[in-house]
């Protein structure tokens, strides 16, 4: 099997070899291209130490911050790649890092500490496929399967049960089921990774086009760090419009909505607040009443906890907050949850709309479906207006109305926002001369 790669990639490959040392792209890069994807990046490992590996580059464009863990960054045309000496690792105290590592010749030794066999891959254009534990076979079975034992695989680096998960999600594989078992066992290491690392595997695993499959498998495990989901799992929703319980609910609206980053994470987070606000009737129907407040405020607390960056909180939670509001597909009505949305924001809330109506019971889909094509139609008729029903776009501003004598900044203020909400309710056009006309007949302008 011969692999394209980038001619710099050669080039070092080609150099370290020339002078005697064994030399391989690994990892990833060679996963990706034989699996016919663009790699992102590409990483080196070789049988020279990161001395020697110094000396036969000896380029100028060499970051040397990575020897003592046996890397060596080489930057060609903006691009780095790292040059890392065939290693063991020693013990992982933190199951995070080793303490230490051990430059070996071996390159089946180095291939022998990675996390799963479709990973533990190496090519050289002269050498070809290197595959000691069977990836190319699991790639091919679409199995996701740890190198050697899963418990001590986990134990190393508690962040692979995650990324194990993530590559199930987006790959599509399956993971094998000793693999599995050892990932339910060891989930409680994932205590000792920290917030940032976690939230970023997630935000990938929830993007995969397999997220439904994982996430139904493993709540327990994302219930690590997200213990306020657990309570979701097998919690049954007794209501005409439901037939999943709320977990179930919840995965199949993930799945159902476009794989940004927002909208995963408000599908995800938008009934977590459901079990809390949990009400049965005395007909023996369930009722939810005011989960969406109360999933907005967990879903917030979650995403800090997680170090999720502040743009994103905002915008999850305001769709969370408006995810249920139902009202009539009038103008007035869609402009008042246009102003509380905000106009960028409102496509998201129709997608979230409709992926959460996917995931109820199907006797009611269309209904809802055809209501949410009708929010969209009034919502496109003021997007072609460039309406946003915010004060910025209101055709008079402060400046406006001290020119008509008022100079209390507060009662500027004031009435700006009640031109604004009259704007909004189709009361006025937002056109100054009628602004300024109304807040003139308002008598209280010298008060």
């Amino acid at each position: 099997m011969k692999l394209i790669m980038p001619e710099a990639v050669k080039a070092i490959i080609d150099t370290l070899e020339q002078n005697g040392y064994e030399t391989y792209a690994v990892g990833g890069c060679v996963r990706d291209s034989v699996m016919g994807k663009e790699p992102s990046d590409w990483d080196i490992c070789t049988s020279a130490l990161p001395e020697e590996t110094l000396t036969v580059l000896h380029a100028d464009n060499i970051i040397q911050n990575g020897l003592k863990h046996g890397t060596v960054t080489v930057r060609v045309e903006g691009q780095n790649y790292e040059i890392t000496t065939f290693r063991t690792d020693g013990i992982y105290r933190d199951n995070r890092h080793p303490e230490s590592v051990q430059f070996v010749r071996s390159l089946h030794e180095d291939l022998a500490r990675r996390d799963f066999t479709i990973n533990a891959l190496a090519y050289s254009p002269e050498k070809g496929l290197q595959d000691d534990f069977g990836g190319l076979s699991d790639m091919a079975n679409k199995v996701l399967r740890c190198v050697g034992e899963p418990d001590k695989r986990f134990g190393e680096d508690a962040l692979r049960i995650l990324r194990a998960l993530r590559f199930a999600s987006v790959l599509g594989f399956s993971i094998e089921p000793v693999t599995a078992e050892s990932i339910h066992r060891n989930a409680a290491l994932l205590h000792h990774i920290s917030a940032e690392r976690i939230f970023s595997e997630l935000v990938k695993l929830l993007q995969g086009g397999h997220a439904e499959q994982v996430l139904l498998a493993y709540p327990d495990v994302l219930g690590v760090f997200m213990p306020e989901i657990l309570p979701m799992a097998g919690f049954a929703q007794h209501n005409p419009y439901h037939c999943y319980d709320v977990w179930t609910h919840t995965v199949k609206a993930v799945a159902a909505i476009r794989p940004t980053k927002t909208l995963r994470l408000a599908a995800l987070f938008h009934d977590i607040g459901k079990p809390q606000c949990h009400r049965r009737d005395e007909r023996g129907i369930d009722h939810f009443h005011g989960h969406p407040d109360v999933s907005e405020g967990m879903a917030e607390q979650i995403l800090k906890r997680l170090k999720c960056d502040k743009k994103t909180i905002s915008n999850v939670c305001r769709l969370i907050k408006m995810h249920d509001v139902r009202v009539p597909a009038q103008r007035k009505n869609v402009r008042k949850m246009i102003a509380k949305t905000g106009m960028e924001r409102f496509p998201d809330l129709l997608e979230l709309k409709r992926a959460d109506a996917k995931a109820q019971s199907p006797q009611h889909l269309q209904e809802t479906l055809d209501y949410v094509d009708a929010l969209e139609a009034v919502y496109r008729e003021e997007a072609a207006k460039d309406n946003d029903f915010t004060l910025r776009t209101l055709a008079v501003n402060g400046r406006d109305l001290q020119a008509l004598g008022m100079t209390d900044g507060k009662r500027i203020g004031q009435c700006l926002n009640r031109l604004l909400e009259k704007v909004i309710d189709c009361e006025l056009e937002n056109q100054k001369e009628r602004l300024l006309s109304e807040v003139v007949s308002w008598n209280i302008i010298s008060i």
